[in-house]
């Protein structure tokens, strides 16, 4: 039992208190500008071992892929090796800078060289940019491609890029930042693009497709050669949203099967940092169509030197330098460790992970697609009546785990989208499906549990609505 009682407040500051003690100043003193004070900013005044244990506390009280489940479909919180921290950390490649030139960046420059080699290997690409910094940024700048390539045929009349209703929300928005249109193809009954709905749209007004493959149900598109070959016979160019790749890499290489431009997420399939806001990479690879579009600069390598180039046609810089060198070194690392066996032994295993738990889920939850499928799977929420989907992920945080993603995609009802990544063992698989089973008989036996969850963490339910329309963005006190 705890007898020191923890502090609730955030009021922690005593007058007088320091922490650290600097030494005299031993140059004259030169006052701060007017400009620059702010005497209405009380800053606390507190010693370290309460900063320390201040902080600490609150670290304790967040979920982290070191020490929960993270089941959250989409985003794919996958543990990250510390390996991968531990090569970051390398004073070389810890202390480089951007500014230092070529010269003194050869290594550097080396490996990334070597990681857009080994990439374009993997998707079956001839290029690659490692500009991007994030997923969403690779996919604007595959529509910039697009767009580029077919202004430079002559079809700038070309506005329209095709999405369907099973992909990422973040392709409308990509497509809106690039000028274009977006038109949504409605998704057939097992899960994949209705064919007969994009024949109906292919004119001289499409520019191309943005398909993920697996889509955000979890389920493989069967039809993606067909659909690259309408596409393609239409005038159009076909993006790939290579989010999901994790479930893919080893196995099919995606430029292979008529995908003209793809980004990846690092973070995704090659286990680098997610969340927080950054630093990311949605690095994008380009076939023989559009790699003279890539954004650049990217590494070339000649007579044993490296030096970034431009590519003929480039789009120009998507991001000032050349993206977060740190998860490049990261991605490099875990790539070189597997080897090509090793990643396709990882998608295998993801894909073996999901299809082991949605069996198990699906005993006691609704699945809209009940279907073998990829690296995730979605599930339907509403498994008693007045409960819904936000009920049952608050409840799920009360047992342990956090939340799979829930209400997207938009075409599952109440969906609970649900993905184990490959890292997880047998054991946390069990104890999840069985967690679901409990909260399902809970929701029929004990509906109040749901309702009034979480009941174990420091804050209760929030009125998400009331937060929304109305933020309270800072600590008054």
């Amino acid at each position: 039992m705890n007898l020191i009682p923890e502090p609730l407040v955030y009021e922690l500051s005593s007058p007088g208190r320091v922490g650290v003690a600097m030494p005299d100043c031993d140059v004259p003193g030169t006052p701060i500008p007017a400009v620059f004070a702010r005497p209405e900013l009380k800053l606390p005044e507190i010693d370290e071992l309460t900063a320390v244990r201040h902080f600490t506390r609150l670290s304790q009280k967040n979920f982290s892929i070191d020490t929960q489940f993270y089941p959250l479909g989409s985003c794919t919180m996958k543990y990250n090796p510390k390996v991968n921290e531990a090569a970051a950390s390398f004073p070389g490649w810890l202390h480089t800078h951007p500014l230092v030139g070529d010269g003194y960046s050869q290594g550097a420059l080396e490996l990334m060289w070597k990681l857009q080699r080994v990439l374009a290997e993997i998707g079956g690409f001839q290029a690659v940019s490692l500009q991007p910094a994030a997923g969403a940024h690779g996919e604007l700048s595959g529509v910039f491609m697009i767009r580029a390539c077919q202004i430079a045929r002559g079809q700038s009349g070309r506005t329209r890029i095709l999405i369907p209703d099973s992909a990422h929300g973040t392709n409308p928005a990509s497509c809106a930042m690039a000028g274009m249109e977006a038109v949504t193809i409605p998704s057939a009954p097992d899960g994949g693009v209705d064919l007969d709905a994009l024949k109906a749209v292919l004119d001289d007004s499409v520019a191309g497709i943005m398909l993920t493959n697996p889509n955000t149900l979890g389920l493989f598109e069967r039809n993606i050669e067909k659909i690259a070959a309408m596409v393609h016979e239409a005038g159009g160019l076909v993006y790939g949203d290579g989010a999901n790749l994790n479930a893919l890499a080893g196995i099919l290489k995606p430029g292979s099967v008529g995908i003209d431009v793809m980004h990846y997420n690092l973070h995704k399939t090659f286990s680098t940092p997610h969340g927080g806001g950054g630093p990311g990479v949605g690095i994008v690879a380009a076939g023989s169509t559009l790699k003279d579009y890539l954004p650049g600069p990217i590494v070339a390598e000649k007579d044993g030197t490296y030096s970034f180039v431009r590519p003929s046609a480039s789009i120009g810089r998507m991001k000032l330098f050349n993206g977060n060198f740190g998860v490049l070194v990261r991605a490099y690392t875990y790539i070189r460790m597997l080897g090509a066996e090793g990643l396709r032994r990882m998608a295998e295993n993801a894909v073996l992970n999901a299809n082991y738990l949605r069996v198990l889920v699906e005993k006691t939850w609704k699945l809209k697609y009940p279907r073998i499928c990829m690296h995730e799977f979605v599930a339907m929420g509403d498994v008693a009546p007045g409960v819904r989907t936000l009920d049952v992920a608050k409840r799920l945080i009360d047992c342990g785990f956090h939340p799979p993603t829930i209400y997207f995609p938009l075409i599952v009802p109440e969906a609970l989208m649900i993905e184990p990544t490959e890292t997880e063992s047998k054991e946390t698989l069990d104890a999840f499906a069985a967690t679901l089973a409990t909260i399902a008989r809970e929701a029929v036996e004990h509906p109040e549990l749901l309702a009034q969850a979480p009941h174990v963490t420091p804050i209760g339910r929030l009125d998400e609505v009331a937060a929304a329309r109305c933020p309270v963005l800072c600590y008054r006190g």
